[in-house]
């Protein structure tokens, strides 16, 4: 089943803003899915669609085959949105923010109270259970917000730059806990700016441009389509600063490189080259993140 379909969606602003352009996308159940794109290309758009805070112009949404025009609340029963600010009371305890929500969607107060322990444990929030939101770091005010989206056990959560302004420590700490949830069946919608965490959660992927789905894949075929990769590598001291034949190599100083490999041409064989004409590799790895060069190639392109 389709954790989300989207068929033809549309939806011009009262300003004229054509945010959507006819996108269609699907998203099937269990997947862990990244929505890319440049500020204002539509990501926030689709969730909100999706989430009934904004209205579609035209197109059809579903949710696990419920349709959003004629089956919302059925549809909404089965969400959890993270959005990107902030949007409880400050002033209210983490424990109450929590368990509260759980009413909005029926949940008995005791199976929230329940809950709440569990899910705020796993978030290493429970220590600040009694203390007023306005208390916690940003960090924590981020994991406040999962927490409170997963209190009624939803089918497919929606995250919206989930971990912006969360620091690297954390970070991964979060990224740990919301593979751990999508691997238990929890259907996974992501948009955010860090591609090194697209890459490193997302199975599926779909970059938005002004407005349109232009591309749509695999993680793995994503990568696999970028024409080359730039690698840094760190070498044994030397001045001879010899060429290898057939890789492009450029000098940092003498004992650093960076070198472009295309699609055609293996890890192995290069380092094979390098050792034979007198480099000792001591260290590469991949020059920035691939998956962020194949969105900024992405963006350079017109539409």
């Amino acid at each position: 089943m389709n954790a989300i379909s989207i068929s033809h969606l549309t939806k011009t602003y009262t300003s004229g803003t054509k945010a959507l352009k006819g996108v269609n996308l699907e998203v099937r159940e269990g997947d862990f899915f990244g929505l890319l794109g440049a500020n204002g290309a539509g990501k926030t758009t689709i969730i909100g669609i999706m989430t009934s805070l904004v209205s579609k112009t035209g197109g059809t949404a579903k949710i696990f085959g419920y349709d959003l025009d004629t089956q919302l609340n059925k549809a909404k029963t089965q969400v959890g949105v993270v959005p990107q600010e902030f949007n409880f009371s400050i002033w209210e305890k983490v424990l109450d923010i929590v368990v509260a929500q759980g009413g909005y969607f029926g949940v008995p107060r005791q199976v929230a109270l329940d809950r709440a322990e569990e899910i705020l444990k796993a978030l290493e929030l429970w220590s600040k259970k009694d203390q007023p939101a306005r208390a916690l770091s940003g960090g924590m005010k981020r994991r406040l917000m999962i927490a409170r989206a997963l209190i009624h056990h939803p089918k497919l959560l929606f995250l919206d730059e989930p971990t912006a302004g969360v620091d690297v420590e954390l970070r991964h700490g979060m990224w740990k806990y919301l593979n751990a949830l999508n691997a238990k069946g929890t259907t996974i919608f992501l948009t955010t700016h860090y591609l090194e965490e697209a890459e490193e959660l997302c199975k599926n992927i779909a970059i938005i441009k002004e407005g349109e789905i232009v591309r749509n894949d695999t993680v793995k075929n994503l990568i696999r389509s970028l024409e080359k990769q730039t690698y840094v590598l760190t070498v044994e001291s030397t001045s001879h600063h010899k060429k290898v034949h057939g890789f492009d190599l450029r000098f940092i100083d003498d004992v650093t490189l960076e070198a472009d490999l295309t699609n055609d041409q293996t890890m192995s064989g290069f380092i094979h080259e390098l050792h034979e004409h007198g480099y000792v590799v001591k260290d590469i790895r991949p020059k920035g993140n691939r998956l962020e060069q194949l969105f900024l190639n992405i963006l350079k392109k017109k539409l």
